[in-house]
């Protein structure tokens, strides 16, 4: 039963995680280790900006990547 209810859990935290927003712009502020997605120019077509957050002191990491159009949805930065 333990189980049963565990996975229950588990399985309405992790479905709303598999769509993820892609931003218009990149967000000023991001906490460590969070990720955004970005549609902006220095991609090619097809690419999104992967960005991870760094802790201070260190540069965020900056990755193009493809996503599938069903995982995605398009949303504005809030600044």
């Amino acid at each position: 039963m333990r189980s049963f209810a565990l996975g229950l859990i588990l399985s309405a935290v992790s479905m709303p995680c598999l769509a993820q927003t892609i931003l218009k712009s990149e967000p000023l502020a991001l906490a460590p280790y969070e990720v955004v997605f970005v549609q902006d120019a220095s991609c090619s077509a097809g690419k999104v900006l992967k960005v991870t957050g760094a802790i201070r002191g260190l540069h965020r990491r900056k990755i193009c990547v493809s996503l599938a159009a069903e995982q995605a949805s398009l949303a504005t930065a809030m600044p």
